[in-house]
């Protein structure tokens, strides 16, 4: 059993770890540069999301303030759109792109656009894959390493890892409607806008990274327990 615990297959977890960290620190050190640059028309990320909603003609979606930092996100389901306390009331550039980024997930909503709608569709499947999936693997390997839990934790693994897989192009898409409608409006402009796609680049980095991390720990559990080396 000692095989399973430690194994050289770890290093696989570390480079997700050493990955997810790398990306981390590179988004919160990009937003944190750019939240010290006044964007030269003033608008607060919540005036910024309005205005964006409101030129993309949509009027039934609503916008609050959340606490946390770097909390922000759009709801699909209420269709609410959520800015951090380091967004919602600041004018930085930092502040406006992310809050562009958040409008571009309502505007995908919208328009109906379906790598968003697939990605909801997950939302369930994927939490749920990602509580049962190590228990099931753990209770297979106490009951004499069964095939059967431990092939249907792997399964369910596998569902949130097609969850971030999803992700990845929702969260690219969001971007580039963000940059093209900060554009567009105004509200940003020249040196501004290449600010900007370096902030929005930075957290498309943790989304990367997130993907690339449950890819890894899937390989893992595939090299650990695929084949014949399991039944040994």
């Amino acid at each position: 059993m000692g095989l399973y615990y430690f194994d050289s297959t770890y290093i696989l977890v570390l480079i997700g770890v050493v990955l997810s960290l790398l990306a981390s620190a590179r988004v919160k050190s990009t937003f944190a540069k750019y939240s010290r640059v006044r964007s030269l028309s003033g608008y607060t990320g919540a005036q910024a999301a309005e205005q964006l909603l409101r030129s993309s003609g949509i009027n039934d979606v609503q916008i609050e303030r959340v606490a946390g930092n770097l909390t922000d996100h759009y709801d699909p389901r209420t269709k609410v759109l959520r800015l951090s306390d380091s967004v919602y009331s600041q004018s930085s550039i930092a502040a406006i792109g992310v809050a562009a980024h958040e409008c571009g997930h309502a505007i995908q909503h919208n328009h109906s656009y379906v790598p968003l709608a697939f990605r909801s569709a997950l939302v369930p499947v994927a939490n749920f894959g990602a509580t049962l999936s190590w228990p099931l693997i753990i209770i297979g390997l106490f009951m004499g390493s069964s095939s059967v839990l431990i092939d249907l934790g792997i399964i369910l693994f596998s569902a949130s890892v097609l969850f971030q897989l999803v992700t990845l192009p929702v969260e690219l898409n969001a971007s580039r409607r963000a940059i093209a409608q900060l554009a567009e409006s105004g509200i940003l402009a020249g040196d501004e806008i290449k600010d900007t796609k370096k902030v929005l680049g930075a957290a498309a980095l943790t989304y990367v990274a997130a993907a690339a991390a449950s890819i890894l720990q899937l390989l893992r559990l595939l090299l650990l327990f695929g084949g014949g080396r399991r039944r040994d």
